[in-house]
């Protein structure tokens, strides 16, 4: 992966090579800092670039921030405009991942979240496919249990947590499987490693409650609505043995990385009929529509990056401030 050119960081867009940080930063020894995941998706009909959901994805932002007592003087509208900027500095005219991170950038000693300053930056890259499998994913159910909301809160995306997350993928992929779906402290269905769960069975499309220890994922929210709203379905949100996984018709992951993943084996059993079943198959088609803009009901979903006629080859400007 090539490194971005430039990022935005404490109010302004800089050269990427500008910014630079100590070996004894607090976030960096002690995991305080928060991130965000976003993606702009290119419509090319429209020659177009279009950011999805970010008001939503900004306030959970700035939310995972509080969790880490983080005063941040800058806001969600503010974020937006910035990361705005920094995707016509780049030019880019192509599917995009947005890292929004938050961060104690003190270079101290001692472990603590008051009496520390945190920092702001924004980078984009392009992107792909997260999954590299996303219409037949092979999982595992990971020996590895959820973090608890009461010893590192999970509904937020704080960077720390994140270590408990990779103990899962990596064991998943080095036995052999896709991805892993990881249980909570009372043996219920959380989530992947990095991506909510659904899983149709009986006619009905279940998920964990957001008090699984599950984070409260934005397209989480979009899938469910999307369900609701166009295909008619019941969504339910409960808790989900182990065990019902193997006797599921259908099963995904959603998330902005994940987008919407088919899971089509659990511990070597066939979900359903081995394959990318019905419903996920309509969901990811449906998803795809609405993320590029094609779908004007959900059009104030994606925010367009690009005026009209605009050039996108801007990448002489640097050191713009955004107020």
């Amino acid at each position: 992966m090539s490194l971005p050119n430039f990022v935005f960081h404490n109010g302004r867009v800089v050269p990427y090579s500008e910014v630079k940080f100590g070996v004894l930063t607090h976030a960096l020894n002690y995991g305080t800092a928060v991130f965000g995941g976003l993606r702009a998706y290119w419509n090319e009909d429209e020659k177009q670039l279009f950011i999805f959901r970010p008001h939503d994805h900004f306030r959970r932002f700035l939310q995972s921030g509080k969790l880490l007592c983080m005063e941040l003087q800058t806001s969600g509208d503010n974020l937006l405009k910035g990361l705005v900027e920094l995707i016509r500095t780049e030019g880019h005219e192509e599917d995009l991942y947005i890292r929004p991170l938050a961060f104690y950038s003190d270079e101290i000693i001692g472990v603590r979240l008051h009496d520390l300053t945190a920092e702001v930056s924004i980078v984009v890259m392009p992107f792909g496919a997260y999954n590299k499998n996303e219409e037949s994913m092979h999982v595992t159910v990971s020996s590895w249990r959820r973090v608890d909301d009461n010893s590192l809160p999970a509904r937020g995306k704080i960077a720390g947590a994140y270590v408990n997350s990779a103990f899962v993928k990596t064991d998943a992929v080095r036995a052999g499987f896709d991805e892993a779906i990881v249980l909570n402290a009372d043996g219920h269905i959380s989530e992947g490693s990095a991506a909510n769960f659904f899983m149709f069975r009986n006619g009905i499309l279940s998920t964990p409650p957001i008090t699984a220890n599950v984070l409260e994922g934005i397209t989480r929210r979009t899938v469910m609505r999307l369900v609701r709203d166009e295909l008619k379905m019941e969504v339910q949100e409960r808790e989900i043995d182990r065990t019902e996984l193997y006797l599921a018709d259908e099963a995904f992951y959603c998330g902005t990385g994940a987008q919407i993943s088919a899971i089509t084996a659990v511990d070597h059993r066939p979900i359903g009929t081995g394959r990318l079943g019905e419903v996920t198959a309509r969901l990811r088609k449906m998803y795809f529509d609405v993320v590029r803009g094609k779908v004007a009901k959900y059009r104030d979903w994606c925010h367009p990056v690009y005026e009209l006629n605009q050039k996108r080859t801007s990448k002489e400007r640097t050191h713009v401030t955004v107020e």
